[in-house]
């Protein structure tokens, strides 16, 4: 059975930074693309990063610069590192292994 189990949000000040992680079970990590994505309150869920088997990398417009996606895969593990968080970040966070999702993790951006 295929699980992933987000980790690590919180609630952070503007400019402050967070690390994410998904880990994953019932499948092997490193043969299959991996994807975060987010959704604010009241908006449709936005991708935000993803990760290739060749480990290419992937970023939406609004977070390339500030965030990066990594796998662990003897770990079998993903990671968002997010850097200079603004207010706009704010939202609950999912990992992505097509087609299952994990439960998602708050990220809370507030002074």
């Amino acid at each position: 059975q295929v699980q992933l189990v987000e980790s690590g949000g919180g609630l952070v000040q503007p400019g402050g930074s967070l690390r994410l992680s998904c880990a994953a079970s019932g499948f092997i990590l490193k043969d299959n693309a991996m994807g975060w994505y987010r959704q604010a309150p009241g908006k449709p869920r936005e991708w935000v990063a993803s990760i290739s088997v060749d480990d290419v990398t992937d970023y939406a417009i609004s977070v390339k610069g500030r965030f990066t996606i990594s796998r662990d895969n003897a770990k079998n593990t993903v990671y968002l590192q997010m850097n200079s968080l603004k207010p706009g970040d704010t939202a609950v966070y999912y990992c992505r292994a097509y087609p299952h999702w994990g439960q998602g993790t708050q990220v809370t951006v507030s002074s």
